[in-house]
């Protein structure tokens, strides 16, 4: 309420303060427009992506059954235009009655901003912000990749916010030389398990799906191994035909027609004991998800599948590097030193607003970490 008082208070001012403005003298405006448009403004969006990294998860064969399946349809495109044409896009959802972010299902590893980088952050934000429908308080872009758009400084108003730590694999030399520099731990344990189960008779195999008309069975065979273990207890567990589903089929079948799309499958002689599904633009190819068999309990799948996964990227040299985008986890950190942090972008209308919202959070995340301490006590 205290936020709210303040943001009345402020929208006050701002209407006298800025009555009268001449239309049209800024050097770039903002279109707000439905996301269901998006289609319109692909070309647009697919080349400010080739600005922004040419990473697939910001692909428009990733972006378009994104928003299909997952949105609610209230989503909104937000085009940045210039004398030379659009320079920033991005698409928002409305949160509460003073703020919009970035759209982010939880299937969508960055936040769907595109831009050329001929503005920086805190001018567009700052532009869009006074677009939006209604005065808006804050406008905050998620999931940023620092490699793909550097971090901008805390200035006026605008700040960043520490997301998580993601890992990468860059692809370069030989993988000899690459699982040579893995720890002991890891090489013991992936030649122990081949060991085991060849005593034990089992064949394992790698298996590669890359054509557009697997996917529907790929998809519903990873969500059945996904299903049996402890993301179904949480409710996230890929379902047989619900809208994640959906969404997987309908994009990895873009992505494969384009011969972007592939899907790893590991082999305990006839079952399949893990699965990766990843997409790939260029030379970087993205792990979107990763399941295992959970029943399988003397030997990794997932760690064996990624030993032979992994020879076979360094080997064919068609990728520059390989993005997990996830929380970095510890096996994460026995296949890369490679880790680097996300991070959240928040604008406000108003740096006193900053202020007051950073000291809330402040307040909060100390009130956090007394609770816990107190638990742990």
């Amino acid at each position: 309420m205290a936020d709210e008082a303040l943001l009345i208070v402020m929208c006050a001012h701002e209407r006298r303060s800025t009555r009268g403005f001449p239309v049209g003298v800024l050097p770039m405006t903002w279109r707000i427009l439905s996301a269901g448009r998006f289609g319109e403004f692909r070309d647009q969006w697919q080349a400010l992506n080739a600005h922004s990294g040419n990473t697939p998860v910001l692909h428009a064969d990733f972006v378009s059954p994104l928003l299909e399946e997952l949105g609610s349809g209230k989503e909104h495109l937000a085009i940045c235009d210039a004398p030379s044409g659009p320079i920033a896009m991005t698409i928002l959802s409305r949160q509460g009655s003073f703020s919009w972010q970035s759209f982010q299902p939880a299937n969508a590893p960055l936040g769907l901003w595109v831009s050329n980088g001929t503005k920086s952050v805190q001018s567009l934000l700052s532009g869009l912000l006074k677009a939006l429908p209604t005065i808006v308080g804050l406008v905050g872009v998620l999931q940023q990749d620092p490699d793909l758009a550097p971090r901008p400084p805390t200035a006026g108003g605008l700040s960043t916010l520490d997301y998580i730590e993601t890992a990468r694999i860059t692809i370069a030399g030989t993988f000899e030389h690459y699982w040579s520099q893995r720890g002991k731990n890891l090489r013991r344990n992936v030649k122990r398990q081949h060991a085991a189960l060849e005593r034990e008779g089992v064949k394992t195999r790698l298996e590669v799906l890359v054509r557009a008309s697997e996917m529907e069975r790929a998809v519903a065979d990873y969500a059945r191994l996904e299903s049996g273990g402890w993301k179904r207890a949480i409710g996230t567990a890929v379902g047989h035909e619900d809208a994640q589903a959906r969404f997987y089929v309908k994009m990895m079948e873009r992505f494969c027609t384009a011969n972007a799309g592939q899907v790893f499958r590991y082999y305990y002689g006839n079952d399949i004991v893990a699965s990766d599904v990843c997409v790939s633009h260029g030379d970087v190819l993205v792990i979107l998800k990763t399941t295992y068999d959970e029943s399988v309990k003397k030997t990794s799948p997932a760690q064996l599948m990624r030993h032979e996964m992994f020879e076979l990227l360094f080997d064919q040299k068609r990728f520059r590097r390989i993005e997990f985008y996830g929380r970095v986890m510890d096996w994460h950190r026995q296949w890369t030193e490679e880790v680097r942090t996300m991070y959240h972008v928040n604008c406000y209308r108003w740096p006193l607003l900053r202020a007051v919202h950073e000291m809330t959070r402040a307040q909060i995340h100390r009130r956090t970490t007394v609770a816990s301490l107190t638990q742990a006590g």
